[in-house]
């Protein structure tokens, strides 16, 4: 049997980044877990988890939005940021978003909803929104080959709108081996999912 303190945050948003982000440092020192993946729009929270990380965390890997998520044909991280990340030492994926990514433009056109977007949907009804993310970073991960799958475990970092609010210990797997993820320890997340549903 393992214990390990699991931190409530009472409302989810950025404001929980400075001390989710020393959480996950303390989680790195007790697992021993030397992957992190961590969810960033901007690169803002990645460069700030980085300068806390680097020096316990062999891979760190910054997953962001895929090109046209907000406006068509165009970047949230800028150049100037990713190149910056990198030169830290992080590895960047940028890929459509697992729990939606084609199937979306089908419900936009279509109506309705499908599969995939049900999952997301349920994660981020009955877990958070950073809950979702934390799992769907870890598949783009690894399906990118910025991470290993099978036993390994890694720690998977999201949050709600911007910023960082949400840990988990995973066994991550890649998107055709879906329900071979596990969510093994939660370290950190919102009590409640906020004003807005999320």
């Amino acid at each position: 049997m393992a214990s390990a303190e699991i931190v409530y945050f009472d409302r989810p948003g950025k404001h929980n980044t400075e001390e989710l982000i020393q959480h996950v440092s303390e989680s790195i020192g007790r697992t021993g877990i030397d992957t992190v993946v961590i969810a960033s729009s901007t690169g803002e929270t990645a460069i700030r988890a980085i300068e806390s990380w680097s020096d316990r965390c062999k891979n760190i890997v910054v997953v962001t939005s895929h090109a046209g998520f907000t406006d068509e044909g165009m970047l949230e991280m800028d150049s100037e940021t990713e190149q910056r990340i990198r030169k830290a030492g992080a590895t960047v994926v940028r890929a459509s978003h697992v729990l939606s990514g084609l199937e979306r433009s089908f419900t936009r056109r279509f109506q309705g909803i499908s599969r995939s977007e049900v999952v997301s949907e349920t994660l981020r009804t009955l877990f958070g929104q950073g809950m979702k993310v934390c799992i769907e970073i870890s598949i783009m991960a690894a399906d990118s080959g910025a991470i290993v799958c099978g036993e390994s475990e890694i720690i998977a970092v999201g949050g709600t709108g911007e910023g960082a609010d949400t840990a988990c210990v995973v066994r991550p797997s890649h998107a055709s081996n879906f329900f071979k993820f596990e969510v093994r320890e939660i370290l950190a997340k919102p009590r409640s999912r906020g004003e807005s549903g999320y």
